[in-house]
C-alpha cells in the first residue's frame, strides 16, 4: 500500500519514519524538502506538492500546525483534494478545528473519498518511540480498515465516535491539561512562598492521592457513574481544605485565582444542601450549567477499566 504523508515537523517526522518501518512505501512532502532527507534515504518518494502526493497514495495522513494549515494543504491550490482519487481515505492527524474537518467530510464525500480525523497524543518522544495514542473519529468500518497502518505509527489507537469526535477529544486532552499546570502554578508558589523547599513539596505531594491516582482515574469512582453517596470524603470537608488554601494564599499575598473559583463551586454546592456526600457532587453543577449530562453506567466503566488492564 502507498502512504502519503504530508508534514515532516518534530511529530510529524518521527510517525513517517515509523511507517516506512512498518513496511509501507512511502510518498512525502513538506514546506521544507531537508526535513524528508532522513526518509528519502529510508526509501521515501519526494512529492513536490499535496497534490502530487495524493495523485500516488491511497492513504494520506497530514501532520501540520493547526486548522490554517490544514485547510491550506488539503483544500487550496495544489492541495490534497486537487489529487486524491475516488475511494482513496484521508487522515488528519493534526490538533485541529472539528469544524474544519467535519467540512472537508462534506467536500471530500462529494468525490467519493472518505475521511477521518485522528489527532495523536504522546509528545515528540512519544511519536519517535510509537508510544502514541491515536484518538480517531469517522466511520467505524473504515477505522477497522485502516487500523494497520495506524498501528505502524501509534500503538493505541482507539475510535472515539463519529468525524470531529478524534479533534474534541484532544481538545479536551490538551485544554485540560493547561488548566491542571494554572493550578500547578497556582498552589506550588502559594506553597513555596508559605515556606516549604519545593524539591521537598513536589516530592511528598506526587506520592499523595492526587499524584498516585490522577484525575482522569478518579473520574470512574463518582462523576462519571453519577454516584457520591455514600462520600469517601464528605463536601464540607474539602470546603475546610479549600478555604485554608486560600487563606495560606492570602496571608502570603500569593493570588488565589482558581482556588477562589473552586472555594466558590463548593460554597454554592454545600448552599444545595449537599455538605455530607461526596466532595466531588460540586462537579454537577457544571453539568447544570452547560446542559451535558457527563454519564457512564457503571458496567461499561468496569468494562473498560478492565480492557485497559486497570481492574
Amino acid at each position: 500500500m502507498k502512504v502519503g504523508f504530508i508534514g515532516l515537523g518534530i511529530m510529524g517526522s518521527s510517525m513517517a519514519t515509523n511507517a516506512i518501518k512498518g513496511g509501507f512505501d512511502l510518498v512525502v512532502h513538506d514546506i521544507r524538502r531537508e526535513a524528508a532527507i532522513p526518509h528519502l534515504e529510508a526509501g521515501a518518494v519526494w512529492a513536490d506538492t499535496p497534490r502530487q502526493v495524493a495523485e500516488q497514495c491511497e492513504v494520506i495522513f497530514t501532520s501540520l500546525p493547526g486548522p490554517v494549515e490544514v485547510e491550506a494543504v488539503v483544500l487550496g491550490g495544489d492541495g490534497v483534494i486537487e489529487g486524491i482519487a475516488e475511494g482513496s481515505t484521508y487522515f488528519d492527524l493534526s490538533t485541529s478545528s472539528p469544524a474544519l474537518i467535519r467540512r472537508i467530510h462534506e467536500v471530500m464525500a462529494e468525490k467519493g473519498i472518505d475521511v477521518l480525523d485522528a489527532p495523536v497524543s504522546g509528545g515528540p518522544e512519544g511519536a519517535r518511540t510509537g508510544n502514541l495514542s491515536i484518538w480517531v473519529g469517522g466511520d467505524k468500518a473504515l477505522f477497522d480498515k485502516h487500523k494497520h497502518v495506524l498501528d505502524s505509527i501509534g500503538d493505541k489507537a482507539y475510535y472515539v465516535g463519529p468525524i470531529g469526535a478524534g479533534a474534541i477529544t484532544k481538545l479536551v486532552h490538551n485544554c485540560v491539561g493547561y488548566i491542571f499546570q494554572c493550578a500547578i502554578a497556582e498552589v506550588f508558589t502559594m506553597g513555596v512562598k508559605a515556606g516549604v523547599d519545593p524539591a521537598a513539596l513536589w516530592q511528598a505531594v506526587r506520592k499523595g492521592a492526587n499524584g498516585r491516582r490522577g484525575p482522569f482515574e478518579s473520574m470512574a469512582q463518582h462523576f462519571l457513574p453519577g454516584n457520591y453517596d455514600p462520600p469517601d470524603f464528605v463536601l464540607r470537608l474539602a470546603r475546610k481544605d479549600v478555604d485554608l488554601a486560600v487563606a495560606v494564599g492570602r496571608e502570603n499575598d500569593v493570588p488565589m485565582r482558581l482556588a477562589n473559583m473552586a472555594l466558590q463551586e463548593i460554597t454554592e454546592a454545600i448552599n444545595r444542601g449537599w455538605g455530607a456526600r461526596d466532595s466531588r457532587i460540586f462537579m454537577s453543577l457544571q453539568e447544570e450549567r452547560a446542559g451535558a449530562e457527563v454519564r457512564v453506567a457503571e458496567d461499561v466503566l468496569r468494562e473498560i477499566l478492565a480492557a485497559d488492564g486497570d481492574a
